[in-house]
C-alpha cells in the first residue's frame, strides 16, 4: 500500500505516524511546503527568542528513520487527479497513491482593506517566514499595528512585548478573544496589555492603508475616521483553508474548505482530510485527533471523530490561565441561564439551558474544567443533580459497576 500525506503539521505528521503503526509494511510519502517541521502553537516563543527553531520541532530527531517516512520538504501540491490516483507537485513531477491524506492546513486571510494586498510592509503570523519578517521589523519599526485579537493575535502580541516594540491592536469586536471569552474575562488581559503600553482599539476596523511611493504603509485609517501612524502591519484576523489546488479535482469543497465526514473520508473513497484544511480552524489537539482518525480508516481500522468534546480553548497569557467551553456569548434573545462564581483570583461562569450546560468560562482556576467537559460532551441533565452547579462532581453522573469500571447512565 502506498500512502501520500500532504502537509507536515499536527494532522499530517500524526497521520503518518498512525499509518506506520497500523501498516508496518506500507510506503509513506510525506510532502510539505515548509522546510522544517514545527509547531505553530508556539511560534510566539520563537518570536520572543524563548525557543530556537530546533525547539519548535514536535517530532523526534530520527522521525524519518524511525517511521520510515519519505519526507519531501519545500514542495507543494498543485493538483490532484482522483481518476488516475495521482498528485501533481510544484516541481513538475507526479506521484501515484493508493490512499491520500490531505492535511495542507490554512493560510492567513487578508481582509478586503484598501491597499492591504499592495502593501510591502505587511505579513501574517502563520509560518516561520512570517516570524522571521516580524523579528526583522521589530528591530527598526516604530509603530506596529496588529489587526485581530484572537488566539493567534494574542500569541503574536505577547511575543512582540518581549521585543519592546510600540504595538497597537485593532479589533472589530468589542473585546479581545471574543469567541472564547466574555467582556469580564477579556478585560483581565486587556488591562495587562494596557499596563505594558499596548494601545487597543475595539469596535473598529481598518478601512484603508496609506502607502508611500514605495508601497510602504505610513498610516492606517480606522473605520471611525481616526488615523494611526504605522510602519508595519501584522494581520491575524483569521485564516482560509489551503484548497486552491483542489478546485479542478472534483473533490468536494465548500466555502470553508475541504469537506470530509467523521471518518475523515472526502467525496472520494481513496482521499481523506484532517486539520485546518476543513476551514473550521480546529485547535491543535483536534487536528492531531483528526489526523489519527483519518489514518486509521485509510489503513482499514474503522474509527469516528465522535469520542471527545472539540469546542474547547485553553490559553495562558501573563500567567493567568483561562478555559473556554462551548458557546460563551449567546445571542441576547436566547433564553440561557447564567451562573457566576468569583473570587479575588478566579472567575467562573456557566451557561445552561433546559438542564444542559451550553458553555463555560474558567479563569485563574481551571480545576473544574474536566467535570465541565464531561457535562457538556455527554449532554448531562444537571437539573437532576440536587446540588449547586459549581459543586457537581464525577460521582453525581458516573457510577461504578461490579467490575469496578466507570459508566454513565442517562
Amino acid at each position: 500500500m502506498r500512502y501520500i500525506v500532504l502537509g507536515a503539521s499536527a494532522a499530517g505528521v500524526n497521520g503518518a505516524m498512525e499509518l506506520r503503526r497500523l501498516d508496518p509494511d506500507c510506503e509513506i510519502l510525506l510532502i510539505s511546503k515548509d522546510e522544517e517541521i514545527y509547531s505553530r502553537c508556539i511560534l510566539h516563543q520563537y518570536l520572543a527568542e524563548q525557543r530556537s527553531l530546533e525547539q519548535l520541532c514536535f517530532v523526534g530527531k530520527d522521525f524519518e528513520k524511525n517511521y520510515r517516512v519519505d519526507l519531501r520538504k519545500g514542495i507543494g501540491c498543485t493538483g490532484v487527479c482522483p481518476e488516475k490516483k495521482e498528485i501533481l507537485l510544484s516541481d513538475g513531477t507526479t506521484e501515484g497513491y493508493d490512499k491520500l491524506l490531505i492535511a495542507t492546513g490554512a493560510h492567513t486571510y487578508l481582509p478586503p482593506i484598501k491597499n492591504l494586498r499592495e502593501a510591502k510592509n505587511v505579513t501574517g503570523f502563520r509560518n516561520i517566514e512570517d516570524i522571521e519578517a516580524i523579528r526583522e521589523a521589530a528591530e527598526t519599526k516604530k509603530n506596529i499595528i496588529m489587526l485581530g485579537s484572537g488566539l493567534v493575535g494574542l500569541d503574536c502580541a505577547t511575543g512582540l512585548l518581549e521585543r519592546k516594540v510600540s504595538l497597537s491592536l485593532v479589533e472589530m469586536e468589542q473585546w479581545l478573544l471574543n469567541k472564547q471569552l466574555d467582556a469580564r474575562a477579556a478585560k483581565v488581559y486587556q488591562d495587562i496589555f494596557a499596563e505594558r503600553g499596548v494601545k487597543q482599539y475595539y469596535g473598529v476596523g481598518i478601512s484603508e492603508l496609506i502607502l508611500d511611493e514605495n508601497k510602504m504603509i505610513t498610516e492606517v485609517v480606522l473605520t471611525d475616521g481616526r488615523h494611526l501612524p504605522c510602519d508595519y502591519c501584522i494581520v491575524t484576523a483569521g485564516v482560509r483553508a489551503n484548497v486552491e489546488f483542489l478546485k479542478e479535482s472534483g473533490i468536494e469543497i465548500n466555502k470553508f474548505g475541504l469537506v470530509y465526514d467523521a471518518t475523515g473520508k472526502t467525496s472520494d473513497d481513496n482521499i481523506y482530510g484532517a486539520g485546518d484544511v476543513s476551514g473550521t480552524s480546529p485547535i491543535w489537539p483536534v487536528a492531531v485527533k483528526e489526523g489519527i482518525i483519518a489514518a486509521s480508516n485509510m489503513a482499514g481500522v474503522e474509527r469516528k471523530m465522535t469520542d471527545f468534546f472539540a469546542s474547547k480553548s485553553t490559553m495562558n497569557f501573563f500567567g493567568i490561565p483561562s478555559m473556554s467551553l462551548g458557546e460563551v456569548n449567546p445571542a441576547p434573545e436566547e433564553e440561557v441561564q447564567v451562573e457566576i462564581k468569583e473570587t479575588e483570583t478566579s472567575y467562573k461562569k456557566i451557561l445552561h439551558k433546559h438542564g444542559r450546560i451550553t458553555g463555560a468560562i474558567l479563569q485563574g482556576d481551571l480545576d473544574y474544567g474536566g467535570i465541565l467537559q464531561q457535562l457538556i460532551a455527554r449532554k448531562i441533565d444537571i437539573s437532576r443533580v440536587k446540588k449547586p452547579i459549581f459543586d457537581i462532581d464525577y460521582s453525581d453522573f458516573f457510577h461504578m459497576d461490579e467490575n469496578l469500571e466507570y459508566f454513565y447512565e442517562d
